[in-house]
Protein backbone atom coordinates (compact mmCIF):
# COMPACT_ATOMS: atom_id res chain seq x y z
CA UNK A 1 0.00 0.00 0.00
CA UNK A 2 1.41 3.37 -1.03
CA UNK A 3 1.54 5.98 1.72
CA UNK A 4 1.61 9.78 1.94
CA UNK A 5 1.92 12.43 4.65
CA UNK A 6 -1.32 14.07 5.81
CA UNK A 7 -2.52 16.37 8.61
CA UNK A 8 -5.08 14.25 10.46
CA UNK A 9 -7.62 15.36 13.06
CA UNK A 10 -7.89 12.90 15.97
CA UNK A 11 -9.70 15.11 18.47
CA UNK A 12 -9.75 18.76 19.58
CA UNK A 13 -6.19 20.11 19.98
CA UNK A 14 -4.85 16.87 18.46
CA UNK A 15 -3.89 17.20 14.80
CA UNK A 16 -1.01 14.96 13.70
CA UNK A 17 1.05 15.00 10.53
CA UNK A 18 1.34 11.26 9.88
CA UNK A 19 1.47 8.62 7.18
CA UNK A 20 -1.81 7.51 5.66
CA UNK A 21 -2.80 5.49 2.60
CA UNK A 22 -2.92 7.24 -0.81
CA UNK A 23 -6.60 7.17 -1.87
CA UNK A 24 -7.94 5.79 -5.16
CA UNK A 25 -10.98 7.18 -6.97
CA UNK A 26 -14.13 5.16 -7.59
CA UNK A 27 -15.98 5.32 -10.94
CA UNK A 28 -17.45 8.78 -10.25
CA UNK A 29 -14.50 10.36 -8.48
CA UNK A 30 -11.40 12.36 -9.33
CA UNK A 31 -7.98 12.01 -7.69
CA UNK A 32 -6.11 15.31 -7.38
CA UNK A 33 -2.44 15.98 -6.67
CA UNK A 34 -2.76 18.90 -4.26
CA UNK A 35 -0.72 22.11 -4.71
CA UNK A 36 -1.97 24.58 -2.06
CA UNK A 37 -4.55 24.25 0.72
CA UNK A 38 -5.87 27.09 2.87
CA UNK A 39 -6.62 26.84 6.58
CA UNK A 40 -10.25 27.80 7.12
CA UNK A 41 -12.09 29.13 10.15
CA UNK A 42 -14.07 25.88 10.29
CA UNK A 43 -10.78 23.91 10.40
CA UNK A 44 -9.80 26.13 13.32
CA UNK A 45 -13.13 25.40 15.07
CA UNK A 46 -12.49 21.66 14.67
CA UNK A 47 -8.97 22.12 16.09
CA UNK A 48 -10.04 24.23 19.07
CA UNK A 49 -13.51 22.88 19.89
CA UNK A 50 -14.26 19.91 17.60
CA UNK A 51 -15.85 17.71 16.60
CA UNK A 52 -18.40 20.01 14.97
CA UNK A 53 -18.95 18.72 11.44
CA UNK A 54 -16.53 15.77 11.64
CA UNK A 55 -18.64 12.59 12.09
CA UNK A 56 -17.41 10.86 15.25
CA UNK A 57 -20.44 9.17 16.85
CA UNK A 58 -21.85 7.75 13.63
CA UNK A 59 -20.67 7.60 9.99
CA UNK A 60 -21.52 10.30 7.45
CA UNK A 61 -24.52 8.88 5.58
CA UNK A 62 -23.34 9.68 2.04
CA UNK A 63 -19.99 7.88 2.20
CA UNK A 64 -19.61 6.05 5.54
CA UNK A 65 -16.71 8.27 6.69
CA UNK A 66 -16.19 8.43 10.47
CA UNK A 67 -13.57 9.36 13.05
CA UNK A 68 -10.00 10.41 12.30
CA UNK A 69 -10.09 12.81 9.33
CA UNK A 70 -7.58 14.46 7.02
CA UNK A 71 -8.63 18.14 7.12
CA UNK A 72 -8.47 20.68 4.27
CA UNK A 73 -11.24 21.87 1.95
CA UNK A 74 -9.87 25.10 0.38
CA UNK A 75 -7.47 23.85 -2.28
CA UNK A 76 -6.16 23.68 -5.81
CA UNK A 77 -4.17 21.07 -7.69
CA UNK A 78 -3.72 18.97 -10.81
CA UNK A 79 -5.90 16.01 -11.80
CA UNK A 80 -3.95 12.78 -11.34
CA UNK A 81 -6.58 10.17 -12.22
CA UNK A 82 -10.29 10.00 -13.05
CA UNK A 83 -12.90 7.29 -12.51
CA UNK A 84 -14.31 5.52 -15.57
CA UNK A 85 -17.65 7.39 -15.53
CA UNK A 86 -16.05 10.83 -15.29
CA UNK A 87 -16.56 13.09 -18.31
CA UNK A 88 -15.11 16.55 -19.10
CA UNK A 89 -12.21 16.21 -16.63
CA UNK A 90 -8.90 14.62 -17.55
CA UNK A 91 -5.47 13.90 -16.11
CA UNK A 92 -3.36 17.08 -16.10
CA UNK A 93 -6.26 19.55 -15.71
CA UNK A 94 -5.53 22.44 -13.34
CA UNK A 95 -8.47 22.54 -10.91
CA UNK A 96 -10.04 23.98 -7.80
CA UNK A 97 -12.70 22.17 -5.81
CA UNK A 98 -16.19 23.06 -4.54
CA UNK A 99 -16.08 20.69 -1.57
CA UNK A 100 -19.79 20.47 -0.70
CA UNK A 101 -21.50 17.07 -0.92
CA UNK A 102 -24.81 16.75 -2.79
CA UNK A 103 -27.30 14.14 -1.63
CA UNK A 104 -28.77 12.83 -4.92
CA UNK A 105 -32.04 11.91 -3.18
CA UNK A 106 -32.61 15.41 -1.78
CA UNK A 107 -35.51 17.51 -3.17
CA UNK A 108 -33.14 20.50 -3.10
CA UNK A 109 -30.92 19.13 -5.88
CA UNK A 110 -33.51 19.50 -8.66
CA UNK A 111 -34.19 23.11 -7.59
CA UNK A 112 -30.47 23.95 -7.76
CA UNK A 113 -30.37 24.63 -3.99
CA UNK A 114 -27.84 21.84 -3.45
CA UNK A 115 -26.21 23.60 -0.48
CA UNK A 116 -29.44 22.89 1.43
CA UNK A 117 -29.40 19.13 0.76
CA UNK A 118 -28.96 17.03 3.89
CA UNK A 119 -26.90 15.68 5.51
CA UNK A 120 -24.57 18.69 5.11
CA UNK A 121 -21.03 17.59 4.38
CA UNK A 122 -17.71 18.76 2.98
CA UNK A 123 -14.44 17.27 1.76
CA UNK A 124 -11.98 17.62 4.65
CA UNK A 125 -14.72 17.31 7.27
CA UNK A 126 -17.08 14.46 6.32
CA UNK A 127 -14.46 12.91 4.00
CA UNK A 128 -10.68 13.00 3.94
CA UNK A 129 -9.38 16.31 2.64
CA UNK A 130 -6.47 18.15 1.09
CA UNK A 131 -3.87 18.62 3.82
CA UNK A 132 -2.21 15.73 2.00
CA UNK A 133 -0.33 14.98 -1.23
CA UNK A 134 -3.45 13.48 -2.82
CA UNK A 135 -7.18 13.79 -2.30
CA UNK A 136 -10.19 12.08 -3.89
CA UNK A 137 -13.35 14.13 -4.57
CA UNK A 138 -16.69 13.62 -6.32
CA UNK A 139 -16.63 14.55 -10.03
CA UNK A 140 -19.31 17.26 -9.60
CA UNK A 141 -17.05 19.16 -7.18
CA UNK A 142 -14.27 19.83 -9.70
CA UNK A 143 -13.91 23.19 -11.48
CA UNK A 144 -11.21 23.84 -14.09
CA UNK A 145 -8.99 26.88 -13.58
CA UNK A 146 -7.86 29.13 -16.42
CA UNK A 147 -4.10 29.16 -17.12
CA UNK A 148 -3.95 32.80 -15.99
CA UNK A 149 -4.88 31.77 -12.45
CA UNK A 150 -2.21 30.71 -9.96
CA UNK A 151 -2.59 27.68 -7.72
CA UNK A 152 -2.37 30.06 -4.73
CA UNK A 153 -5.39 31.98 -6.05
CA UNK A 154 -7.11 28.66 -6.75
CA UNK A 155 -6.85 27.73 -3.08
CA UNK A 156 -8.85 30.85 -2.14
CA UNK A 157 -11.76 30.32 -4.56
CA UNK A 158 -13.74 28.41 -1.90
CA UNK A 159 -13.74 31.09 0.84
CA UNK A 160 -14.17 33.79 -1.85
CA UNK A 161 -17.31 31.93 -2.97
CA UNK A 162 -18.72 32.21 0.58
CA UNK A 163 -18.21 36.00 0.40
CA UNK A 164 -19.56 36.31 -3.15
CA UNK A 165 -22.66 34.27 -2.30
CA UNK A 166 -23.31 36.50 0.74
CA UNK A 167 -23.13 39.65 -1.41
CA UNK A 168 -25.28 38.05 -4.12
CA UNK A 169 -27.96 37.04 -1.59
CA UNK A 170 -27.97 40.54 -0.10
CA UNK A 171 -29.24 42.00 -3.38
CA UNK A 172 -26.59 44.73 -3.11
CA UNK A 173 -26.93 47.29 -5.90
CA UNK A 174 -24.45 49.68 -7.50
CA UNK A 175 -23.67 52.51 -5.12
CA UNK A 176 -25.04 50.76 -2.02
CA UNK A 177 -23.40 51.17 1.38
CA UNK A 178 -22.27 48.06 3.28
CA UNK A 179 -21.26 47.30 6.87
CA UNK A 180 -19.18 44.16 7.46
CA UNK A 181 -18.59 43.08 11.06
CA UNK A 182 -15.56 40.82 11.47
CA UNK A 183 -12.37 41.30 9.42
CA UNK A 184 -11.23 37.69 9.32
CA UNK A 185 -10.69 36.00 5.94
CA UNK A 186 -14.41 35.85 5.06
CA UNK A 187 -15.03 39.45 6.19
CA UNK A 188 -12.06 40.73 4.17
CA UNK A 189 -13.04 38.71 1.11
CA UNK A 190 -16.52 40.23 1.43
CA UNK A 191 -14.90 43.69 1.36
CA UNK A 192 -13.21 42.73 -1.92
CA UNK A 193 -16.42 41.32 -3.45
CA UNK A 194 -18.50 44.34 -2.34
CA UNK A 195 -15.92 46.60 -3.97
CA UNK A 196 -15.96 44.56 -7.21
CA UNK A 197 -19.78 44.64 -7.16
CA UNK A 198 -19.90 48.44 -6.93
CA UNK A 199 -20.43 49.36 -3.26
CA UNK A 200 -19.90 53.09 -2.70
CA UNK A 201 -18.94 52.91 0.98
CA UNK A 202 -17.71 49.89 2.93
CA UNK A 203 -17.61 50.04 6.74
CA UNK A 204 -15.70 47.34 8.65
CA UNK A 205 -15.51 46.63 12.38
CA UNK A 206 -13.16 44.26 14.21
CA UNK A 207 -11.24 44.06 17.50
CA UNK A 208 -7.87 43.69 15.74
CA UNK A 209 -6.18 46.88 14.55
CA UNK A 210 -3.99 44.77 12.24
CA UNK A 211 -7.03 43.36 10.50
CA UNK A 212 -8.66 46.80 10.25
CA UNK A 213 -5.47 48.06 8.62
CA UNK A 214 -5.72 45.20 6.13
CA UNK A 215 -9.36 46.11 5.47
CA UNK A 216 -8.32 49.68 4.62
CA UNK A 217 -5.51 48.41 2.35
CA UNK A 218 -7.94 46.36 0.25
CA UNK A 219 -10.61 49.03 -0.11
CA UNK A 220 -12.72 49.56 3.03
CA UNK A 221 -13.67 53.25 3.24
CA UNK A 222 -14.21 53.37 7.04
CA UNK A 223 -13.02 51.09 9.84
CA UNK A 224 -14.09 50.91 13.49
CA UNK A 225 -12.69 49.12 16.50
CA UNK A 226 -15.53 46.83 17.60
CA UNK A 227 -15.17 48.13 21.19
CA UNK A 228 -16.35 51.57 19.99
CA UNK A 229 -19.84 52.16 21.44
CA UNK A 230 -20.78 54.78 18.83
CA UNK A 231 -20.38 52.75 15.60
CA UNK A 232 -24.08 52.93 14.73
CA UNK A 233 -24.25 56.67 15.39
CA UNK A 234 -21.13 57.33 13.30
CA UNK A 235 -22.43 55.24 10.40
CA UNK A 236 -25.75 57.11 10.46
CA UNK A 237 -23.94 60.44 10.46
CA UNK A 238 -21.86 59.42 7.44
CA UNK A 239 -24.64 57.77 5.42
CA UNK A 240 -27.55 59.96 6.55
CA UNK A 241 -29.88 57.05 7.41
CA UNK A 242 -27.87 53.84 7.84
CA UNK A 243 -26.32 51.26 5.53
CA UNK A 244 -28.21 49.37 2.82
CA UNK A 245 -26.56 46.03 3.60
CA UNK A 246 -25.11 44.53 6.79
CA UNK A 247 -22.99 41.36 6.66
CA UNK A 248 -22.19 39.60 9.93
CA UNK A 249 -18.90 37.76 9.48
CA UNK A 250 -18.19 37.67 13.23
CA UNK A 251 -21.27 35.98 14.65
CA UNK A 252 -21.74 37.24 18.20
CA UNK A 253 -24.52 39.20 19.91
CA UNK A 254 -22.55 42.48 19.89
CA UNK A 255 -21.85 42.42 16.14
CA UNK A 256 -25.41 41.33 15.36
CA UNK A 257 -26.82 44.25 17.40
CA UNK A 258 -24.40 46.78 15.90
CA UNK A 259 -25.29 45.65 12.40
CA UNK A 260 -29.06 45.58 12.83
CA UNK A 261 -28.99 49.02 14.46
CA UNK A 262 -26.79 50.40 11.67
CA UNK A 263 -29.14 49.34 8.88
CA UNK A 264 -31.37 51.85 7.15
CA UNK A 265 -35.09 51.15 7.36
CA UNK A 266 -35.81 48.55 4.67
CA UNK A 267 -32.20 47.32 4.79
CA UNK A 268 -30.92 43.75 4.52
CA UNK A 269 -28.80 41.75 6.97
CA UNK A 270 -26.85 38.67 5.85
CA UNK A 271 -25.65 36.18 8.46
CA UNK A 272 -22.57 34.47 7.04
CA UNK A 273 -20.72 33.71 10.31
CA UNK A 274 -21.19 30.42 12.13
CA UNK A 275 -22.78 31.73 15.32
CA UNK A 276 -21.42 29.85 18.34
CA UNK A 277 -24.33 30.85 20.58
CA UNK A 278 -27.96 31.91 20.19
CA UNK A 279 -28.63 35.63 19.84
CA UNK A 280 -31.62 37.57 21.13
CA UNK A 281 -33.45 39.64 18.55
CA UNK A 282 -36.14 42.34 18.69
CA UNK A 283 -38.65 41.07 16.14
CA UNK A 284 -40.94 44.10 16.57
CA UNK A 285 -38.06 46.39 15.61
CA UNK A 286 -37.52 44.24 12.50
CA UNK A 287 -41.21 44.43 11.60
CA UNK A 288 -41.62 48.17 12.08
CA UNK A 289 -38.43 48.92 10.14
CA UNK A 290 -39.10 46.31 7.43
CA UNK A 291 -35.68 44.71 7.80
CA UNK A 292 -34.76 41.55 5.90
CA UNK A 293 -32.52 39.03 7.68
CA UNK A 294 -31.07 36.21 5.57
CA UNK A 295 -28.88 33.29 6.58
CA UNK A 296 -26.43 31.90 4.00
CA UNK A 297 -25.09 28.35 4.06
CA UNK A 298 -21.74 28.21 2.23
CA UNK A 299 -22.53 28.86 -1.47
CA UNK A 300 -24.27 27.55 -4.54
CA UNK A 301 -23.99 28.09 -8.29
CA UNK A 302 -21.29 30.75 -7.96
CA UNK A 303 -17.87 29.07 -8.39
CA UNK A 304 -17.57 29.84 -12.14
CA UNK A 305 -18.23 33.56 -11.52
CA UNK A 306 -15.72 33.68 -8.66
CA UNK A 307 -13.08 31.94 -10.78
CA UNK A 308 -13.73 34.46 -13.58
CA UNK A 309 -13.46 37.43 -11.18
CA UNK A 310 -10.20 36.22 -9.64
CA UNK A 311 -8.54 35.29 -12.94
CA UNK A 312 -9.51 38.68 -14.43
CA UNK A 313 -7.73 40.50 -11.59
CA UNK A 314 -10.99 42.12 -10.37
CA UNK A 315 -10.82 40.12 -7.13
CA UNK A 316 -7.18 40.19 -5.92
CA UNK A 317 -7.60 37.50 -3.25
CA UNK A 318 -3.84 36.86 -3.13
CA UNK A 319 -3.52 40.11 -1.12
CA UNK A 320 -5.01 38.25 1.86
CA UNK A 321 -2.28 35.57 2.00
CA UNK A 322 -0.17 36.36 5.06
CA UNK A 323 1.90 33.15 5.30
CA UNK A 324 2.79 30.08 3.22
CA UNK A 325 3.95 27.12 5.30
CA UNK A 326 4.85 23.45 4.83
CA UNK A 327 2.63 20.56 5.89
CA UNK A 328 5.03 19.70 8.74
CA UNK A 329 4.54 23.20 10.18
CA UNK A 330 0.73 23.11 10.06
CA UNK A 331 0.06 22.88 13.81
CA UNK A 332 2.57 25.42 15.11
CA UNK A 333 2.71 27.90 12.22
CA UNK A 334 -0.86 27.24 11.05
CA UNK A 335 -3.50 26.40 13.65
CA UNK A 336 -1.63 27.82 16.64
CA UNK A 337 -0.62 30.98 14.74
CA UNK A 338 -4.23 31.63 13.67
CA UNK A 339 -5.42 31.08 17.24
CA UNK A 340 -2.89 33.47 18.78
CA UNK A 341 -1.85 36.00 16.14
CA UNK A 342 -4.58 38.34 14.81
CA UNK A 343 -2.23 39.73 12.15
CA UNK A 344 -2.50 36.41 10.29
CA UNK A 345 -5.33 36.37 7.75
CA UNK A 346 -5.04 33.56 5.20
CA UNK A 347 -2.39 30.89 5.72
CA UNK A 348 -1.74 28.52 2.81
CA UNK A 349 -0.05 25.17 3.12
CA UNK A 350 2.31 24.42 0.21
CA UNK A 351 1.86 20.66 0.03
CA UNK A 352 5.04 20.13 -2.01
CA UNK A 353 7.31 22.26 0.17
Amino acid sequence: MKMMKAARWHKAKDIRVEETAIPSPNDNQVKIAVKFTGICGSDLHEYNDGPQLIPVDEPYALNGHQGTTTLGHEFSGVVEEVGKNVKNIKKGDRVTVEPIFKNPESPFISTGEYNLSEPLGFIGLTANGAFAKYVVVEDYMVHKMPDSMTFEQGAIVEPAAVAAYAIQRSGMKLGDTVLITGAGPIGLLTVQVALAAGASQIFVSDLSENRLKKAKEIGATHTFNAKDKDITQKIKEITGHGVDVFIDAAGVQATFDTGINSLRNGGTAILVALFGKSVTHDALNQTLRELTIIGTAAYRNIFPEVIALISSGRLPVEKLITSVISLDEIVEKGFEALTKDPSEVKILVDINR
